[in-house]
């Protein structure tokens, strides 16, 4: 049996997706307020307010503490001569083997808020699918592009 991939994406993931997890979770934030005020204006019972505060609380924890750490500790991957091999995850772990020979072409790619943080994102196109690898240094994320699409085309041209 093959073990678990044993390639991390950078610790700073965890910043950005922290990040991310306090843009998503004012959504909460937002509709709390909203329900507070409806309460105050409608006379309507306090105890949907105080739900609506727990509920963006335990969101809060969720998308802000809880699922990067849990995202960071399972993403993993391992680039061989043949296949790349992707392992993802929160509460299901899924593990995927992309062959080498069905890799089209490799993408990096960087929003503001990795490029902040001097990170990337690794694409990688098949005909059926596109496969990522999240969160990776800029130095790696350009030697892993590179590196796959190399074995990628002696892939193609042992067939």
């Amino acid at each position: 049996m093959r073990g678990e991939p044993k390639h991390r994406i950078s610790e700073r993931a965890l910043r950005v997706w922290r990040i991310d997890g306090m843009i998503s979770s004012c959504v909460y934030w937002l509709g709390f307020f909203v329900v507070l005020g409806l309460t105050f204006a409608f006379h309507w019972p306090y105890w949907i307010s105080m739900v609506t505060f727990v509920l963006s609380v335990f969101a809060t924890y969720l998308l802000v503490w809880l699922f990067p750490a849990l995202r960071w500790k399972r993403w993993r991957y391992d680039v061989h001569e043949h296949e790349i091999e992707v392992q993802h995850g929160i509460y299901v772990i899924k593990r995927t083997i992309i062959p080498m020979v069905r890799v089209q072409h490799v993408d990096m790619k960087q929003g503001p808020l990795l490029r902040k943080y001097r990170l990337a994102t690794i694409s990688i196109w098949t005909a059926a699918t596109v496969h990522e690898i999240p969160a990776l240094d800029v130095e790696e994320a350009e030697a892993l592009r590179d590196r796959i699409s190399v074995l990628a085309r002696m892939a193609d041209s042992d067939e």
